[in-house]
């Protein structure tokens, strides 16, 4: 399964890049293709082209912010997930997610 997701938080220097980086190292300890896209105050970080976007089986929000570039995921599964709870439970939050998509 192709996973990609973006991450973001209100300032995008702390809780963005520790998202993305749990989602992206529980997703490929669960065997799971994962792409995590952060954005915040520095811009973009790892976008996620319109081609990893259409091949993706899953795309999971890890914020309550407004995203940039939603459009890239038209026709997708997309799961939105409170940040805080990827960072402490990422491996439970990719398997709620999957299970989600496989139903």
């Amino acid at each position: 399964m192709k996973i990609v997701g973006i991450s973001a938080c209100p300032a995008g220097l702390a809780h963005t890049p520790m998202a993305a980086k749990a989602l992206e190292k529980a997703g490929i300890g669960l065997g799971y293709d994962i792409k995590m896209e952060q954005q915040g105050s520095m811009g973009q970080i790892n976008a996620i082209t319109n081609e990893e976007a259409r091949e993706a089986d899953l795309v999971i929000i890890a914020s309550d912010q407004k995203i940039t570039g939603m459009e890239r995921f038209a026709g997708k599964k997309v799961i939105r997930v409170d940040i805080n709870i990827c960072i402490k439970a990422p491996e439970a939050v990719i398997k709620k997610c999957v299970d989600a998509v496989s139903k």
